[in-house]
């Protein structure tokens, strides 16, 4: 489905991915997990159009789409959850949810996509006239995803799901996201807490400074005496 062959990005100057190839099937979830500063956020912002690169090629479902701007990539099927979620804090959930589906392909789908996100989540439903900004880390997390679910995605980026979160609201997240794959959405999604992200996945990528360093079956990875010493603490 998603294909990135030899892309190198970066801003300005400074150069955040070398040459990093990957890919993503059809209904499979996919990790590509790191160190803070590797370069997974850009990795995203590339996929999604918000950054060019400066070499490669990105296919998606057999077009190229490397450089293409954001809301075509957008028009494509790809829905991008960012860092830090960036909901609009002073709009109310179902009017968040509203701007999820701004595309003419999902505008006319509009109820039946609500429906699935209150669906999956039910406290979005009983909270719907609640403003976003007073939520919690983990509620704002799942109306993130619900946003992301309402341009009818056929693949989901999800940057950093965990990052801020306390212990416990990590679970809940990484449970959120187990839910939204078992509705049969492809996943992508760039983390920094190895352990829980590798539990669920079907495949992961370790990028280091910019390089895709190792690649294999999630449950592979997790025994490389490598990532298990400097990334699960065993």
């Amino acid at each position: 489905m998603l294909e990135l062959s030899g892309i190198t990005a970066g801003y300005g100057h400074f150069t955040a991915l070398w040459d990093v190839s990957l890919r993503v099937a059809e209904g499979e979830a996919v990790a590509v997990v790191g160190p803070n500063g590797a370069g997974k956020t850009t990795l995203l912002r590339v996929i999604s159009g918000l950054i060019a690169p400066r070499a490669g090629r990105i296919t998606f479902e057999g077009a190229e789409v490397a450089g293409h701007p954001a809301y075509d990539i957008v028009a494509h099927g790809v829905a991008h959850v960012p860092e830090g979620r960036r909901l609009f804090p002073g709009l109310t959930v179902a009017d968040n949810l509203k701007m999820g589906a701004f595309l003419p392909s999902a505008r006319g789908h509009y109820r039946e996509s609500l429906e699935r996100v209150y669906t999956l989540f039910p406290v979005l439903a009983e909270r719907q006239d609640q403003r976003a900004g007073s939520m919690s880390g983990g509620e704002q997390q799942m109306l993130a995803l619900g946003r992301a679910i309402m341009s009818r995605p056929k693949i989901i980026l999800l940057d950093e799901p965990s990052l801020g979160l306390a212990p416990v609201m990590v679970l809940r997240v990484f449970d959120l996201i187990r839910r939204v794959r078992e509705e049969g959405y492809t996943i992508l999604v760039v983390e920094q807490n190895v352990r829980q992200v590798l539990k669920l996945v079907d495949r992961a990528y370790l990028l280091e400074v910019g390089r895709i360093k190792m690649e294999g079956r999630a449950d592979q990875l997790a025994e490389q005496d490598f990532v298990r010493k400097a990334y699960l603490g065993v």
